[in-house]
């Protein structure tokens, strides 16, 4: 036995038939009140045998030689029963076009032709040999009949296997044709994923999405190349779009730039799903690239991932019917690609910015460095200097004040050397690493009145101080000293008051408040990049760092308050960034 995937439509066919032709001889020799038990027995071994084969075809599964074999028991059963049943003179003398059929179905006008001379045959002997006294003739007239038959089935079966046939081959060629079309679909989309991890050029991507989106949306037009589709990505620069890149836009399409917030752009930026429209003329946004006015259809996709929205890749077409479920599924696959590489290509981007601020920073730090050495240590080491060379003269010329000097210049060594340790301190807090930040802070306040003989106050909440990890902790206490610092060398102010609290819904406020002589903040921003201090941008980097939001409140004569809100879990951060959403 054999066993295939699918059924043979020739053994249905002939199971049917030969249900039809037992019904139909079971009908006729009751009619005819001949259904005696002598002519039963060959129907009920047929009725047998195509229940067999009916088990068979449900199974899809042939025996060897299937189809003689078939034949075979056919021609057998079908000429004993048309013998028992009476022959030409029997009720169901027609019971001879079983076999005629089953050979026609399974071999065609041959085998139509061939089981027709085989009852043909059976018909000359039955009148040779039940009728002697009838006429050779009628036997002859009715043989011719069956021959005819068996090539009038024959040759109707050719023509139905035939059709079947074609229809079979079109069906082959349709799963053929769609297999090459899946097979450069999947091409396509894995040409798409490697070339787009391997670049970190977002312009580059955003060529090759659109190449590889043509490419990917032709295949079903075997040897014609559809040049009619028009394509562009556009990217946010602020709350404007701009075409970044684009297919067979205009000079002048390429300049144009767009809000997003009306039509099929602003629906589909809104809603962070893929939006189609058959009326792009009347699109209040698009209808102003020129490009677009030849098109009926167009179909638009964010290039969305989480809040971040980076604009939307655009196709438009002339044909209302051109962005089949097949093609948009395409287009939303190299849309959710894109999206990927371009922010791979953005944090690359990132990642080099931030590189090249690190260095900004560190080189500003030496600056800083050089600039507090400068104005504090080396020019009291140079005072210090100073005063031993006159205390030499003074040896000489006037010893009784040796001593006063002496101690107006251990006086000078003391305050330089706390100078030093207060920048130690400042650059690498150890007990920050030891104790903590509240010990921190504590001890910079301190510092802060030995040296300068500036007045901190620290008030913080030891159950915020708990949830902080030691590197938050540590960006906290640089947010302190920058805004301490820049309390005491520009806003005179007599004392600093430092807090650190929790607030609701997984918030912590750190405040740093001085009643010093206050600036305007608004004229401060609009001059910064002409100032030479960077105490607001250390102030606005170093909240960064924590996922914090800085808001500075001051005015002139009424003090300055710097406030760094910080979440501690993502759902707080997602709410202070997005109070919106």
């Amino acid at each position: 036995m054999r066993k295939f995937d699918s059924p043979y439509i020739a053994d249905w066919f002939a199971i049917s038939l030969r249900w039809l032709t037992l019904f139909g001889l079971v009908i006729t020799l009751a009619l005819s009140a001949q259904l005696t038990v002598t002519v039963l027995w060959p129907l009920a071994i047929l009725a047998v045998w195509n229940v067999s084969m009916t088990v068979l075809a449900g199974l899809n599964t042939r025996i060897n030689h299937h189809r003689q074999l078939a034949l075979v028991v056919d021609v057998i059963l079908a000429g004993a029963f048309f013998w028992l049943q009476g022959g030409l003179t029997g009720a169901a003398s027609w019971a001879g076009l079983l076999p005629i059929l089953t050979a026609a179905i399974y071999f065609e006008m041959l085998g139509g032709l061939l089981a027709a001379a085989l009852m043909a045959a059976l018909d000359l002997a039955f009148v040779g040999l039940q009728m002697p006294g009838k006429p050779f003739v009628a036997g002859s007239v009715v043989a011719a009949v069956t021959l005819l038959v068996g090539a009038l089935f024959g040759y109707l079966s050719h023509k139905l296997v035939d059709r079947l046939r074609f229809i079979r081959h079109e069906r082959l060629e349709a799963e053929a044709k769609k297999r090459h079309v899946e097979n450069e679909r999947l091409r396509a989309i894995y040409e798409l994923t490697s070339t787009l991890t391997a670049t970190l050029s977002y312009r580059r991507v955003l060529e090759s999405a659109l190449d590889l989106a043509v490419s990917a949306l032709n295949p079903e037009e075997v040897g014609e190349f559809d040049d009619r589709l028009i394509s562009a990505v556009l990217l946010f620069r602020g709350d404007q779009l701009l075409v970044k890149s684009a297919r067979r836009f205009t000079s002048a399409d390429m300049r144009v730039t767009l809000p997003g917030s009306e039509g099929i752009l602003g629906k589909a930026i809104s809603e962070g799903e893929p939006v189609l429209t058959q009326n792009v003329g009347y699109d209040p946004e698009l209808g102003r690239i020129i490009a677009l006015r030849s098109c009926t259809s167009a179909y638009c996709a964010p290039l969305r991932t989480g809040f971040n929205v980076y604009g939307v890749l655009l196709f438009a077409h002339p044909d209302p019917d051109y962005f089949t479920p097949g093609r948009r599924e395409m287009l939303d696959i190299i849309g959710r690609q894109a999206v990927i590489a371009i922010q791979n290509a953005r944090l690359y981007q990132d990642l080099v910015e931030e590189k090249e601020r690190m260095i900004e920073v560190q080189e500003e730090a030496r600056k800083k460095l050089a600039r507090d050495l400068h104005d504090g240590p080396t020019q009291s080491v140079s005072a210090i200097a100073m005063r031993v060379n006159l205390t030499r003269v003074m040896l000489e010329r006037d010893p009784s004040a040796v001593a006063d000097e002496l101690v107006r210049i251990e006086e000078l060594a003391r305050r330089t050397t706390k100078e030093i340790r207060h920048m130690l301190f400042t650059l690498r807090p150890l007990v920050l690493e030891s104790q903590g930040l509240t010990a921190a802070l504590e001890a910079m306040a301190e510092k802060m009145g030995e040296t300068y003989d500036q007045k901190v106050r620290v008030e913080v909440d030891e159950k915020v101080v708990d949830q902080l990890e030691m590197g938050k902790q540590g960006v906290i206490f640089f947010i302190v000293e920058e805004a301490v610092n820049n309390a005491r060398k520009h806003a005179k102010a007599a004392t600093v008051w430092v807090r650190l609290r929790s607030l609701e819904h997984g918030l912590v406020l750190l405040e740093v408040q001085d009643d010093g002589v206050g600036f305007d903040v608004k004229a401060v921003n609009q001059t910064y990049e002409k100032r030479g201090s960077l105490g607001m941008v250390n102030l606005s980097e170093r909240t960064e760092l924590v996922n914090g939001l800085l808001h500075i409140d001051s005015a002139p004569g009424k003090g300055t308050k710097v406030q760094v809100f910080i979440p501690l879990t993502e759902e707080a951060a997602d709410r202070l960034h997005h109070p919106a959403q």
